[in-house]
């Protein structure tokens, strides 16, 4: 592991979660979050334009703009870690852009001290091929999230291998939004990352999934 991709770091687990429970978190349950999360993702990109400015002129990303991004990112992972598309946990995401060590889902990205200016220009078109491709595992995503809703329909738990993809995927997502959101320079590899388990300095394990 490249010290790289300790950079962005996503935290989720199966939290024996309900049956039947799934089929009104999505529609029900999860509603309220909905247009917070619209809003924010409203301010979010207005937000990142105007550190792109800063770090264009200072080199420096704005500590409460990151704060608050980072923030709007943690949240949306908690709902999509509590409904669709990983429903692996049945406590309720709360309502909050702090972390919360405590909740089963949860998303964390280093904070640089200096950024390169001018990439500030160009890390759009640089994220682009990622871009494609995570729009390209969309259809996978949806075929995914239908028989991982199935297996714990029919067997009462989350199957352990589908659960590892999915995490790969929202991993691989969530490096390409901290990346075209100028929040890192690092470039995010290509690398789905399956697994729910992975090392973080000599004899360490976590659970944070890059």
């Amino acid at each position: 592991m490249s010290e790289r991709d300790d950079l962005v770091r996503v935290r989720g687990g199966i939290d024996a979660p309900s049956r039947w429970l799934w089929l009104v978190k999505w529609c029900v349950l999860a509603v309220p979050h909905y247009p917070i999360l619209i809003l924010l993702y409203l301010v979010y990109p207005i937000l990142t334009f105007v550190a792109g400015v800063a770090i264009l002129c200072t080199g420096r990303y704005p500590r409460p703009i990151f704060d608050f991004n980072v923030g709007v990112l943690r949240w949306s992972w908690r709902v999509m870690n509590f409904r669709f598309p990983m429903n692996t946990t049945d406590r309720y995401p709360p309502f909050t852009l702090a972390a919360r060590p405590d909740y089963p889902g949860d998303l964390e990205v280093d904070y640089p001290e200096r950024l390169t200016r001018w990439a500030v220009l160009v890390k759009w078109l640089l994220g682009l091929p990622q871009i494609v491709l995570c729009w390209a595992m969309e259809p996978l995503l949806q075929v995914l999230c239908v028989i991982n809703a199935g297996w714990l329909l029919c067997s009462g738990t989350i199957n352990q291998g589908m659960f590892d993809l999915l995490m790969g995927i929202v991993r691989w997502r969530y490096r390409v939004a901290v990346y075209v959101s100028l929040m890192r320079d690092e470039y995010p590899p290509y690398r789905l990352d399956p697994g729910r388990s992975l090392k973080k300095g000599p004899g360490r394990s976590h659970h944070y999934a890059r």
